[in-house]
């Protein structure tokens, strides 16, 4: 587990990253068909838990908030090192974003704030590192998923809003929201969400996180 820094409040000490999370009997339901119905809701964990290790080991990460109000989830991850912000909006996705990234300004102003999908079970620290510092170039920017029609991160630099715009086709919102669009190669790990077992195969490609390497073959065998 990464140990972090103490509270500080200038801008150069690092982003604040905001995950948000479902309850999990209610987390990738378009999952169901290829793990079943019981183990859907522990993958949907060991995504969220692989995805928030890999944002703390991550050099460019200072902290990570979590927006849910699953308690077996919210132990979990803050086990991990997470920040726990219950999502008292009850409001959808975008709202859960923006309390979590309120929720982070509201102790640190300044803060570089950063919104990251939770099902991202590939997450390299090193090639988030390497999208964070391109964002950093830009008052708000995104990166499109490996379909590139959605989005699995959206930044604030100190000063702008987030204004998330996730769900669907969150792309072409998050560009025309005036967002400049994040263009790296090598990258794919920060791109590659999961919602179906194809996504998940996507994945495995690329090299699972291990806690959900530990429960993806039990559905395979």
């Amino acid at each position: 587990m990464k140990t972090l820094p103490p509270m500080r409040t200038g801008a150069d000490d690092g982003w604040s990253l905001v995950v948000p999370l479902k309850p999990l009997a209610l987390a990738k339901s378009r999952l169901a068909a290829a793990a079943g119905a019981r183990l859907r809701p522990r993958l949907a964990l060991a995504f969220a838990e692989d995805t928030v290790e890999a944002a703390l080991n991550c050099a460019r990460v200072r902290d990570v908030a979590v927006v849910t109000d699953d308690p077996v989830a919210g132990t979990a991850l803050a086990a991990l090192g997470a920040r726990i912000v219950p999502d008292s909006p009850a409001a959808g996705l975008n709202a859960a974003l923006a309390h979590g990234a309120r929720a982070v300004r509201s102790g640190r102003p300044h803060a570089r704030v950063a919104a990251l999908n939770a099902d991202l079970p590939a997450l390299r620290p090193a090639e988030l590192s390497r999208v964070l510092d391109a964002a950093g170039n830009f008052p708000r920017a995104f990166l499109a998923d490996a379909a590139e029609i959605g989005t699995t991160f959206l930044s604030a630099a100190p000063g702008a809003e987030l204004e998330p715009a996730f769900g669907g086709a969150s792309r072409l919102r998050h560009l025309s929201s005036g967002a400049a669009e994040i263009r790296l190669a090598g990258v794919d790990s920060v791109r590659r969400d999961v919602d179906t077992g194809e996504d998940l195969a996507a994945a495995l490609a690329l090299g699972l996180g291990p806690r959900t390497a530990a429960r993806w073959p039990v559905a395979a065998g």
